[in-house]
Formats: structure tokens, C-alpha cells, sequence
């Protein structure tokens, strides 16, 4: 192996002693004994290095505090008043829908349509509540089903496209119709658009949307058709009528999510599903509030939300269904002093329509009765005996 020493350096002069060699590099104010000007040094790469560190540390914390910000704002206090806006309303149709296109559906709704979750605090133990609420309007007015926020003043409401829930204060609550109205602070929100009421029609396509077992990720949809309007249905809040019956499958989480025509209109708000028993079968047998029923019922609602107690007209009677396979509904037991007992309605009457609207049943005969105002003055179709009459009555507010 070669070693060759190294090049020597430019000013190397073999003329040149080494103390004359360092002499010779002097600036001549160092020669000559005058202070040298101390040389600009550029920063180290170690302090560099620090610097990136800070600047980096910087940054991630104003992202962070950003995304803190906007947190913080979606779990800020929500309003507790209704909206001023009005609820979006379809015209009424002039000629039949297509086949309904169900992808185009559920993307023109999709935006509307928002997931609610509820807490419950049950001695000691937590748990959730998940249902569906559709958007009512752009400044975070939303309706879902009663039984969705219960008891509850606050529930959590994700947004379509994000991923933080918002506080969503449940401003009025009416358990008997099974609505509620719930409100988040928010602007420029998607609507969505509601159903003339006599579109509605028994065979119409429609699509059921909402966050079905409450899986993760985006809404359910599913396809079916009206199958039957005006149907009633009991509750342990007493009765729901005008419903919408369908055999687009909603499971639990789908309540207060909309059903919706092959326009892309909410038809009715998703509220129970017909389950099997020891003596029924049910297949496919889903109901929802129908929008004749809803959108006035929404009206009530915003009054009750602003001071205005919700009022339930009051017959009292007592009631059965009828068993000899007709309409209406058997009157078994007349309150003494009640608006039917001043009427002279009597045990045993059958009533078959109010105010000319034909009554189906018991739970119909419930359900019409308590949307009348307290004070409303209507007539009463009854069968008694082989005769039939019409009987006015005066109706006053139901007991809390």
C-alpha cells in the first residue's frame, strides 16, 4: 500500500518558516497588534435543527388549537328556541314518478339526514341510545321521534360528512304523537324537502334512510312501497294514527329517519316496525308518521317550544275495538260530566267517522280526538242499535 502525504497547502513555501508560514496568513492589523474584527459565524446546524423543533412544535399546536376551536364550537351550548324558518314543502305533483332510482334518492337526501345518540345513566351503569333525525331547516332545526331523545334535555348529533357530534338541545317533546324537535347551532345546513300529503298514494315507491343498529359509517337504505295508509297503531303513550305502512324494512336506530318518494320528498317520519309473536306473524311491516299528520304536529311543537303547552282534546269515553269485523269504534264506559256524557253518547255506541272523517278503530278514534284543539266543537258519527246519528260534541283539554 502507497501512503502519499498530503498536498501541502497553497501558501506552503519551503522559503517560509512556519512561525513566518502563520505570520505570513495575518491579516496586517494582527501583525501589526490592532484587534481583529470578530468573523460572522451562520448558525450551527444543531441550532437549526432546535429551531425547526420549536417551529414544528408551533405549528402543531395551532393545528391543535384549531381543531380544539371547532371542537369546542360543535359541543358549545346549542339554542333552546325553534327556528324562524319555514319547513320546505313540495307542491303537489301533477303526474306519476318514474321507477323510483334509489342510488339518486339516497344521494339527494343524504345531507338531510343525521345520526342522534342519547346517554343513558342507569344506577350506576352507561349506556346509548341511537336513533335518526331529519333536518328541518338550514339554521339546525331537526325532528326525530319521541322515544329517540326520551327523557333527555341534550343528545349528540353527527352531521353527515364529519366526525365530532354536536350538542343538540331537545327544545319540545310530544310522547303522545311520538315527535320531538331537537336544535344544534349551526348555519347553511341541507333541508330537506316534504311531500304534499295528497301525493301520497298506497303502491309508491319510497326508500327508508337512517342509522339502522346504529353500524358505523354512513345511513341504511332500504326500498319498498307504501302498503297501506291510515293505519293506527298503540303505544304506551296511547296511539299513533294516519300512518304510513310500508314494507321497506326499518329496524331499531331507523326511528325519526325519513321515508322518502321517488322525488326525493319525505313522505313520513320512521317510527315502529310490527314484530312476531306467539299468535301473529309479521313480515315486512314497518310504519311511519305520515306528513298530514307531521307537519301540523310540527307547528304545535314549536309553540310548545317557546311556552306554549301542548293541548290534547278530551272525549271521555272508554274504548274497544270492534269484533264483528266492521269500522269503528266501540264506546264501552261514558265519564260522568265528561263532553261525551253532555253529548249524550251512551255505552255501546259505535262511532264510525268525526267530522266526517271515517274512523277505523279504537286507537284512530285515541289518535283523532287528542289532535283537536280543547274547545273544538265536532260531529260524531255513531251506530246504536240499527240507528244511525250524528252527535255534536264539545271537546275540552285533556288532564296532564
Amino acid at each position: 500500500m502507497v501512503i502519499e502525504p498530503p498536498p501541502p497547502p497553497p501558501f506552503a513555501d519551503p522559503s517560509v518558516t512556519p512561525r513566518a508560514a502563520s505570520e505570513h496568513l495575518m491579516p496586517a492589523s494582527v501583525r501589526l497588534g490592532k484587534p481583529a474584527k470578530p468573523k460572522r459565524k451562520f448558525f450551527s446546524r444543531t441550532y437549526l435543527v432546535v429551531l425547526g423543533i420549536i417551529a414544528a412544535a408551533w405549528m402543531a399546536g395551532l393545528f391543535g388549537a384549531v381543531i380544539g376551536s371547532q371542537i369546542a364550537e360543535r359541543r358549545s351550548a346549542p339554542p333552546r328556541q325553534p327556528s324562524t324558518l319555514g319547513i320546505t314543502s313540495a307542491p303537489p305533483r301533477d303526474q306519476p314518478y318514474p321507477p323510483i332510482d334509489v342510488a339518486a334518492v339516497a344521494d339527494r337526501v343524504g345531507s338531510t339526514v343525521v345520526a342522534i345518540q342519547r346517554v343513558i345513566n342507569d344506577a350506576g351503569v352507561t349506556g346509548e341510545s341511537a336513533g335518526t333525525g331529519v333536518i328541518l331547516t338550514a339554521d339546525g332545526e331537526i325532528v326525530t321521534n319521541a322515544h329517540v331523545v326520551a327523557d333527555a334535555k341534550v343528545v349528540n348529533v353527527r352531521l353527515p360528512g364529519e366526525t365530532e357530534p354536536r350538542n343538540g338541545a331537545v327544545i319540545a317533546v310530544d310522547p303522545a304523537n311520538d315527535l320531538a324537535i331537537v336544535r344544534i347551532d349551526v348555519e347553511g345546513l341541507d333541508v330537506a324537502t316534504f311531500a304534499d300529503a295528497d301525493d301520497v298514494h298506497v303502491g309508491d315507491q319510497v326508500v327508508a334512510i337512517g342509522y339502522a343498529l346504529d353500524l358505523d359509517g354512513d345511513p341504511s337504505v332500504t326500498s319498498g312501497v307504501v302498503s297501506a295508509l291510515g293505519r293506527t297503531l298503540s303505544t304506551r303513550e296511547g296511539a299513533l294514527n294516519g300512518l304510513i305502512q310500508t314494507d321497506a324494512a326499518i329496524s331499531s336506530g331507523n326511528s325519526g329517519g325519513p321515508l322518502v318518494d321517488a322525488a326525493g320528498h319525505v313522505v313520513g317520519i320512521n317510527t315502529a316496525v310490527a314484530f312476531s309473536d306467539v299468535d301473529t306473524a309479521a313480515n315486512n311491516v314497518g310504519f311511519a308518521i305520515s306528513v298530514r299528520e307531521l307537519l301540523p304536529e310540527l307547528a304545535a311543537l314549536r309553540q310548545a317550544a317557546t311556552g306554549t303547552p301542548l293541548s290534547q282534546g278530551y272525549l271521555g269515553v272508554g274504548l274497544e275495538r270492534r269484533r264483528d269485523g266492521g269500522q269503528g269504534a266501540v264506546i264501552t264506559q261514558v265519564e260522568l260530566g265528561s263532553p261525551a256524557d253532555d253529548a249524550g253518547l251512551k255505552s255501546g255506541d259505535v262511532v264510525v267517522a268525526v267530522d266526517g272523517r271515517s274512523i277505523v278503530g279504537d286507537d284512530d278514534l285515541i289518535g283523532t280526538i287528542r289532535d283537536l284543539e280543547p274547545g273544538a266543537r265536532v260531529s260524531v258519527s255513531v251506530v246504536r242499535g240499527d240507528d244511525s246519528m250524528d252527535v255534536t260534541v264539545t271537546l275540552r283539554r285533556r288532564a296532564d
